[in-house]
């Protein structure tokens, strides 16, 4: 098939890396996809932008965990031929995570023996708790991971699942007063939490256990930064003759008779295909591009009173000299002991004068070898931090994705400055004075968020509730030929959630254990036809698709 043709055997909406995971993996078992993507390039939170052909900054990728030889991310490009195509490297095993509280430092390890011995140090009076704590989430994380890459029958994964089984429908904070755990060992253990964006009251055990066991079988940062993952996955996809069309936002997807005819772009252009899969954010999909009215009624009330994991302001930072800070290790930083109070203060919608709570990552550390992140002897930093749900806060009624202009409105511009100092302001109480050396500063709100990916509230997480407890969707729908991949389907937020609920998805569809398969040596996809790399290939560039590739407007690499 030919670029510009109107029919496909699968349409793919949304570039985000589980929706690129998926059409790469029904291309290379030889289906004709087309991906579609409303920003100028795909990646979704794996995105990379320029500023001034002298810094780059990572949006999403901040730190990958389990890409070890037997990792899973690996093993996913693997399956497609692309393994070597992403190098993986491993940050400092002994500290890849500091979390901060007043009177406390933890320097968080790969392992989970030493990361318990640590624990117990720091908080000796809650030793008997944290043993328990620690159990209960190490064999779910390691159940959970056997139960993805087992390829096992349903009855098998019961049977081998026991303990996540007696913790999926309870809530961490559950799980904390089951160890009767003190105010202080709460906010240590959920400090790394707003890596999905749920409060302990709200996200669930098997939430918790997933990410951290996840980030505990080692830390890692892919070399020349997230774009590499989307750009790979691009290759992929157009080596096996699939096409990636960027700038083209899908504005409805067609259903007759409850099954999946094709979509409708906002030009009004139709293309058929008997299978789609939206990688764009899920309410958005289930209740405006198809319709609440194909779902059942169970599903159409869910997702109408669904709420929305806690979005995050990101302030990128240039300074012209290094930093005083030599450990590449992330800082989770809090200027109180109490967790609980942070979060409720969040969702109670107040937007903070001072800011309680900030993730310092550092990428000019993590990737010391990467030409285009900053000049030589500059830094490159980000300083994060959560915010109350809502577009109020921001100065403006309504968001971007309904249409609303609000970049250069004056409350918002008043906010953006405002929120930009108190964030620096904190940034400067845990690093040291910097700000006389910034030459680049810029804030990314959830407006920021919500305009490039369209997800709901600007959150980089998906759903936190959906009906009861810790339920999420499936990647089938009862829309026969519809499926749904990305941050809120039960595969779970993350890179790796994603990457894997990609795999996953068409697992679905093909009737195949994938990604079991892939996990034991598979090879599904023929490294001969992807293309060689010139010097200067840009991962950008290959993100746009082939039709705009040398369309203007690119933003050029620093080298």
């Amino acid at each position: 098939m030919t670029a510009g043709e109107q029919s496909w055997d699968a349409i793919v909406v949304g570039g985000g890396l589980g929706g690129l995971t998926a059409a790469a993996y029904l291309a290379v078992t030889g289906r004709r996809v087309l991906v579609l993507e409303q920003h100028d390039w795909a990646g979704g939170n794996s995105h990379v932008f320029r500023r001034r052909r002298a810094y780059e900054f990572d949006v999403g990728v901040h730190y990958l965990g389990d890409c070890g030889p037997d990792g899973i991310i690996p093993a996913i490009l693997a399956g497609l031929g692309a393994r070597d195509r992403v190098q993986f490297r491993e940050l400092d095993r002994d500290c890849f995570d500091q979390i901060v509280l007043p009177g406390l430092t933890l320097d968080v390890p790969a392992d989970w023996d030493e990361y318990l011995a640590r624990l117990e140090r720091a908080l000796p009076g809650d030793v008997e708790g944290l043993r328990t704590f620690a159990g209960v989430c190490r064999a779910i994380g390691e159940e959970q991971r056997w139960a993805l890459l087992a390829g096992a029958s349903l009855a098998e994964v019961a049977a081998g699942t026991r303990t996540v089984q007696a913790w999926c429908r309870k809530r961490l904070s559950d799980l904390f007063d089951h160890c009767g755990l003190s105010t202080r060992a709460r906010t240590v253990l959920a400090a790394q939490s707003p890596n999905y964006g749920m409060a302990p009251e709200v996200a669930t055990v098997t939430v918790h256990a997933a990410v951290t066991d996840h980030y505990l079988r080692g830390a890692y940062f892919p070399a020349g930064g997230g774009q590499q993952l989307a750009a790979t996955l691009v290759e992929v996809l157009e080596a096996h003759g699939g096409e990636l069309r960027t700038k083209a936002r899908v504005t409805k997807i067609d259903i007759v008779n409850r099954t999946v005819t094709g979509v409708c772009l906002a030009d009004g252009e139709v293309i058929t295909a008997p299978l789609v899969i939206s990688n764009a954010d899920y309410r958005r999909t289930v209740l405006e591009l198809a319709g609440a009215e194909h779902f059942g009624p169970r599903i159409a009330k869910s997702t109408r009173e669904a709420t929305m994991g806690l979005p995050f302001a990101t302030v990128y930072i240039a300074l012209d000299r290094e930093l005083a800070r030599r450990r590449e290790a992330n800082i989770w930083w809090y200027d109180d002991e109490d967790i609980d109070s942070l979060y409720r203060g969040l969702h109670a919608g107040a937007q903070p004068s001072d800011i309680r709570f900030l993730f310092l990552s550092f990428a000019s550390l993590k990737d010391p070898g990467s030409p285009n992140l900053c000049p030589p002897g500059h830094a490159n930093f980000q300083l994060m931090t959560m915010c109350p749900p809502g577009h109020q806060h921001w100065g403006v009624p309504r968001g971007p994705a309904d249409g609303v202009r609000y970049r250069r409105e004056p409350a918002y511009l008043a906010e953006k400055r405002r929120f930009t100092d108190a964030v620096v302001r904190a940034g400067e109480r845990v690093l040291g004075p910097f700000r006389d050396h910034i030459t680049h500063l810029e804030l990314a709100t959830p407006l920021t968020q919500e305009r490039y990916t369209l997800s709901t509230g600007g959150t980089l997480f998906g759903l936190a509730h959906w009906g009861t407890t810790g339920a999420r969707p499936d990647t089938a729908t009862a829309v026969r030929g519809l499926h749904v991949v990305g941050q809120s389907t039960r595969y779970g937020s993350g890179v790796t959630g994603v990457m894997a609920g990609g795999v996953a998805c068409v697992a679905q569809i093909l009737g195949k254990p994938l990604l079991a398969d892939v996990h034991q040596g598979t090879v599904l996809g023929d490294p001969a036809k992807l293309p060689a790399r010139a010097p200067g290939w840009d991962p950008l560039a290959i993100s746009r698709g082939a039709a705009r590739r040398d369309a203007r407007g690119l933003p050029k690499p620093r080298l």
